[in-house]
C-alpha cells in the first residue's frame, strides 16, 4: 500500500514538473507555492510511511521540482533559499548521485550548493561541496563512477536489507559500465546481482532488459566477459527464473521510462540567450547542417553554442520533453564538427546531459556504444 501510494503520488510530481523560463510569453504551468505545499505533503506522507528509503527518494524529487520552479520563475522569493538549503540537506543524506538519481537536476543541485556554500554554515557547505563534487564529475566518467559506487553503498549502509537501496547499488554498477566501458563495473553488477539477498525480480524496465540480456550473454560464454561473469551471470538468472517473474520487471521509482518522456514543451515558449521555439531550434539544426556541409566549419562556432544554449535552457525547464533526447544528440553531432575551444567545451557539456541524465535513451545509448 505505500508503494502504490507513493507511485501515484511520484507520477503527480512529475507531471507537474513541467516549468517555464523567466523570459516565456506562455503561461505558467507550475506555481512554486503549489509545489511547496506539495513538498510539505510529500514530507508528511513520508513521515507517516515511516521514512523508508523510497519515500526519501519521492521527497528529494519533490524538493528539486519545487527548487525549480523558485529558480525559474521566482528567485528573489524568500522561499528560494529555504529550499535551497533544503535540498543539500535531503540530498546529502540521501548520498545524491547524478548517475542514479532520475531527476535530470544537476543543474540545480549545483545552484543550490552554490547557494549553501555562499551562505551556509560550515558543516552545511562542506555537505554542499561535497555534492557540487558529484556534479562536476559528470564530466569524468572514472571519477562520477567511483562517486555512485560509493554513494549507493552508503545508502544500503544506511537502509539495510532495502530492496530500492540495494537496486540503486547495483544500477549505480551497470550505469558505471555503461559511461566508463570498463567492464570490472559490469562484472561487480553481475556478482551483486547474483546475491542471494538481491531482489532480482525487480529490475527496473530502464536498464533491466539490457542487463539481462548482458547476463544471459556472459552465460552462454559470449566474448568480453571476464571468468567470473559466466558462473554470477548463472546464478542471478536461475534465480531470476526461479522467481517466475521474468517479464513481470518493476520500473524504477514506480515509473516507466515511456511514461517519464511524454512532456511536450508548448511551441509558443523560448529558450535560451537567444530565445529560441522549439521550432526555431529545428531550423536552426538544418540551416548548421547545411552550412557546416558547405564547409563553413568554425565559422559556425558561435551560432552552434547559442543552440546549444537553447537545448540546454528546455533540459532545464522542460526536463521529459520527449524530443529532448533527440535534440540532444543532433546538437553533440553539430558540435562535434566544429573545432573551436567554446565548441569542443559545449559537446562535452551536452554528451554529459544526454548519457548521465538521459541514458535510458536510444540516442544515449547508440552515443555510448560508438
Amino acid at each position: 500500500m505505500i508503494r502504490a501510494s507513493c507511485r501515484a503520488f511520484a507520477l503527480a510530481l512529475f507531471g507537474l514538473g513541467m516549468l517555464v523560463p523567466v523570459a516565456a510569453r506562455a503561461t505558467l504551468v507550475a506555481d512554486p507555492a503549489v509545489l511547496y505545499a506539495q513538498m510539505k505533503a510529500t514530507y508528511a506522507q513520508g513521515s507517516a510511511h515511516g521514512w523508508h528509503f523510497i519515500d526519501q527518494v519521492y521527497y528529494l524529487s519533490q524538493i528539486f521540482d519545487t527548487g525549480r520552479a523558485y529558480s525559474l520563475q521566482m528567485s528573489s522569493d524568500p522561499a528560494y533559499g529555504e529550499v535551497a538549503q533544503l535540498a543539500v540537506a535531503v540530498a546529502s543524506g540521501l548520498h545524491y548521485n547524478p548517475l542514479t538519481n532520475h531527476d535530470a537536476a544537476p543543474w540545480y543541485v549545483r545552484e543550490a550548493a552554490n547557494y549553501v556554500i555562499k551562505s551556509g554554515s560550515p558543516d552545511d557547505a562542506a555537505k554542499a561541496q561535497a555534492l557540487l563534487d558529484r556534479v562536476d564529475a559528470m564530466e569524468d566518467p572514472e571519477r562520477e563512477a567511483r562517486f555512485a559506487d560509493e554513494d549507493a553503498a552508503a545508502n544500503l549502509a544506511s537502509y539495510p536489507g532495502d530492496v530500492e537501496a540495494a537496486l540503486q547499488r547495483v544500477e549505480a554498477n551497470w550505469r558505471a559500465w555503461r559511461i566508463t566501458g570498463d567492464a570490472s563495473w559490469r562484472s561487480l553488477a553481475f556478482e551483486r546481482a547474483a546475491q542471494a539477498g538481491f531482489p532480482i525480480a525487480k529490475l527496473p524496465t530502464t536498464y533491466g532488459p539490457e542487463f539481462l540480456n548482458a547476463a544471459r550473454a556472459a552465460a552462454s560464454g559470449g566474448t568480453g566477459y571476464a571468468p567470473g561473469d559466466a558462473a554470477n551471470a548463472k546464478a542471478l538468472l536461475a534465480r531470476l527464473k526461479a522467481s517466475g517473474t521474468l517479464t513481470q520487471i518493476a520500473s524504477v521509482n514506480g515509473i516507466s521510462h515511456d511514461k517519464l518522456m511524454t512532456t511536450l514543451a508548448p511551441a509558443d515558449e523560448y529558450f535560451g540567450r537567444t530565445g529560441m521555439s522549439i521550432l526555431g531550434m529545428r531550423n536552426e539544426l538544418q540551416h548548421l547542417t547545411a552550412m557546416l556541409d558547405a564547409g563553413w566549419g568554425d565559422r559556425e562556432s558561435s551560432p552552434a553554442v547559442l543552440l546549444a544554449d537553447a537545448v540546454d535552457d528546455l533540459h532545464k525547464v522542460y526536463p521529459r520533453d520527449r524530443d529532448l533526447p533527440d535534440l540532444l544528440l543532433a546538437v553533440y553531432r553539430q558540435l562535434s564538427r566544429i573545432h573551436t575551444t567554446d565548441a569542443t567545451t559545449e559537446a562535452l557539456h551536452v554528451r554529459t546531459i544526454l548519457t548521465v541524465e538521459y541514458q535510458d535513451t536510444q540516442q544515449a545509448r547508440s552515443l555510448l556504444a560508438s
